[in-house]
C-alpha cells in the first residue's frame, strides 16, 4: 500500500513523498514528461534528495556552482573584494556593532527600555522596506516594545518556537508580524547562528540551488520555516566554504547578490 506523506510544488514541478512497505520514495513530475524518482532511508532524506534532483529540472536552476560564479562575476575577489565590503558588508557590521553597544543581547533578553537603540538598528540598514520602518517606530515607542525586544533576544539565544510566538503577538497590533522583521535582530546579534529572511529573494535562491526551502516557505511565522532557512544556510556554508565566508552576514549578502543583482545595473567591483 502506498501512502502519500507530503506534497509541494517547486515552480512548475510537482513533488510527492510516499511510503511503501516501510520504504520512502520521492517523485517529481513536471512539464514535457519530466519525471524523477529517488529513495531515501528516512522520509526527511528522501524529501531532501527529491529536491536536490527536482531542482535541476527548474528553469531557474544553476546550482551552487552557478551561484558561486555569479558572486565572483560581480566581486572577483569574493567576500574579500573591496567593492563587496563597501556595498554589502560594512554597513551591516556597523549596525551590529551599534546594536551590541546599545542593546546587548543578554541584557535585552530580560531588561527594558531598549526601544530607541533597537529602532536605530532597524533604521541603520536598507534591509527593510520603508513601510516596515515606519510601523516599527510606532512599535518600538509603544507598550509592546519591551515584549518584542525580550522575545527577539531570547530567540537569538536559542529559545525557538515560544520566543517566535511572543514576537508575533507583540508585532501583530502594528501589522508587522513578518519574517523580515522577526529575523532582523537575531541575525544582527548572532550572525554566527541566525539568518535574516527576506522571503522572495531567499526563495528564488533556494530554487536556483535546489533546496527544500523553496517549497517549505510560507508567510506564517512557523518555526519549521525558520529551521528550513537555517538548513539552507548550513548547506550554503558547506558548498561555498572555499570562498571563506566569515559569518552569515556574508551568507545573506551572497543570497542577495545571487538572487537580486542584475546585469547592467551593477558593475564588477574588485
Amino acid at each position: 500500500m502506498v501512502k502519500t506523506i507530503r506534497e509541494a510544488k517547486l515552480g512548475k514541478i510537482e513533488l510527492r513523498l510516499v511510503e511503501k512497505d516501510g520504504r520512502y520514495f520521492g517523485v517529481a513530475n513536471g512539464p514535457n514528461g519530466y519525471r524523477v524518482q529517488v529513495e531515501g532511508g528516512t522520509a526527511d532524506e528522501a524529501w531532501r534528495l527529491l529536491h536536490d534532483e527536482a531542482g535541476k529540472g527548474s528553469a531557474n536552476y544553476f546550482g551552487f556552482d552557478g551561484a558561486r560564479a555569479r558572486l565572483l562575476h560581480f566581486f572577483p575577489n569574493g567576500f574579500h573584494s573591496a567593492g563587496y565590503e563597501d556595498e554589502e558588508r560594512n554597513y551591516k557590521v556597523k549596525a551590529k556593532t551599534a546594536l551590541d553597544r546599545g542593546a546587548p543581547v543578554e541584557a535585552a533578553a530580560s531588561g527594558s527600555g531598549y526601544g530607541e537603540p533597537v529602532l536605530a538598528a532597524f533604521r541603520a540598514t536598507n534591509m527593510l522596506f520603508r513601510v516596515e520602518k515606519a510601523r516599527l517606530q510606532e512599535a518600538m515607542r509603544g507598550p509592546n516594545a519591551d515584549r518584542f525586544i525580550r522575545a527577539a533576544a531570547r530567540f537569538a539565544l536559542g529559545e525557538g518556537a515560544s520566543a517566535l510566538a511572543e514576537m508575533e503577538a507583540a508585532l501583530r497590533p502594528h501589522e508587522i508580524a513578518k519574517w523580515i522583521v522577526v529575523t532582523y535582530l537575531p541575525f544582527l546579534w548572532r550572525p554566527d547562528a541566525h539568518m535574516f529572511l527576506k522571503p522572495e529573494v531567499t526563495k528564488d535562491f533556494a530554487e536556483r540551488v535546489g533546496h527544500t526551502y523553496a517549497a517549505r516557505y510560507e508567510p506564517r511565522l512557523d518555526i519549521g520555516v525558520y529551521d528550513s532557512l537555517l538548513d539552507l544556510a548550513a548547506r550554503t556554508e558547506t558548498e561555498i566554504a572555499e570562498l571563506e565566508p566569515r559569518d552569515r552576514i556574508d551568507l545573506q549578502s551572497f543570497i542577495w547578490v545571487v538572487g537580486d543583482y542584475k546585469e547592467g545595473q551593477q558593475e564588477p567591483r574588485p
